[in-house]
């Protein structure tokens, strides 16, 4: 029979502090068998192995990290878990440069980053339940927060310190740095309401993430004082499924004279398909990005885009968490700067306006 749920020695201790011995007496058995049933060698009965098993469970141990963190042994590592698919992140400059100004601030204290990149939300739950146990990172960044996000609390809960990324700090269980996307998105419409768009496409993000559902709320409520129509279609980021929404968009009757896109690696995508409609950018149709990149200012015509310095982005979510796992444990919202619009070749009036 299963053993019942137990605290574990040392009431408050958390699960990486405990030793094989303590499991052995738990699950009244020898340190050996333990070692046996951890490492799933025979000797073991299958009721005595479950026994032992039952009890690793219960306590969420691993016997390798666990040794390390009696003494008090840093891994020097800082994790990320993303759950998106690898081809999007691949090719995403955001990403990327994020990246960079995270690992050239950490770089400085000899801290490295391991990047796991997972199916969905769950995945990560599990990931930071195992590496909580095992000791295995000092820090966390959590980047595409949900809306009734669960890993901030259950990381909280862990003990690990952390940093998100775009959550506003309305509910503060860890630090976080974040931008506002509602002003960014509503600088957007604006800008493009004074060209004279009426009928605005918007091709968005993951819609369950919280930064995506605050320019949905942006479109929402500007969209009336503004007098713009602005149909939404979600995608997961990619390049195909930003190129199948602005079809759709496109396709419409009446269609969108604009399209605006979450990102930049979207809007390329779109700007490939307008070409292959046969519209002219942006005689026939505007096109604005939500990130901007060497995508971007490549392009033929340059794509107007928020423009903002990703690698500092990456530098300042570095520095709280630092500041995070050298002691500042309350837990504070700092606002990155606002992305700002730069205007380039693909943004005109529409065609019924004149120029």
């Amino acid at each position: 029979m299963a053993p019942k749920k137990r605290p574990g020695p040392g009431a408050g201790q958390p699960p990486a502090r405990l030793r094989s011995t303590d499991i052995a007496r738990l699950a009244g058995v020898s340190v050996t068998a333990v070692s046996l049933a951890v490492n799933g060698r025979p000797g073991l009965s299958d009721a005595t192995r479950r026994r032992i098993l039952d009890v690793v469970d219960e306590l969420n141990w691993r016997p390798h990290r666990a040794a390390s963190a009696l003494k008090g042994a840093s891994s020097d590592v800082v994790g990320i878990v993303v759950a998106r698919p690898a081809r999007t992140l691949g090719v995403e400059p955001f990403f990327a440069h994020f990246l960079s100004g995270l690992q050239s601030c950490l770089s400085g204290q000899g801290i490295a980053t391991q990047i796991l990149i997972v199916e969905d939300t769950a995945a990560q739950t599990a990931v930071y339940r195992s590496w909580a146990a095992e000791n295995r990172v000092d820090g966390l960044v959590l980047l595409d927060l949900e809306v009734d996000d669960p890993r901030p609390q259950l990381v909280a809960d862990l003990g690990i310190p952390a940093v998100t990324l775009g959550s506003r700090g309305d509910r503060m269980e860890l630090t976080s740095v974040w931008v506002d996307d509602h002003a960014a998105m509503a600088g957007i419409l604006r800008y493009l309401a004074s060209l004279g768009h009426r009928r605005i496409g918007h091709v968005s993000g993951i819609v369950s993430f919280a930064h995506t559902r605050r320019r949905y709320e942006a479109v929402r409520e500007v969209r009336g004082a503004l007098g713009v129509e602005v149909e939404s279609v979600p995608t997961d980021f990619s390049d195909a499924q930003g190129a199948d929404a602005t079809r759709r968009l496109l396709r419409a009757d009446p269609r969108c004279t604009a399209v605006v896109y979450d990102s930049d690696v979207m809007a390329i995508a779109g700007l490939g398909v307008a070409g292959e409609l046969g519209l002219r950018v942006p005689d026939d149709l505007s096109l604005v990005s939500f990130d901007d990149s060497v995508l971007t200012t490549m392009a033929h015509p340059p794509v107007t885009a928020l423009t903002r310095d990703t690698f500092a982005l990456g530098t300042l979510t570095a520095t709280e968490l630092l500041r995070v796992m050298t002691g500042g444990e309350t837990p504070r919202a700092t606002q990155a700067p606002t992305p700002e619009l730069v205007v380039r070749g693909s943004t005109a009036p529409p065609p019924s306006t004149g120029r």
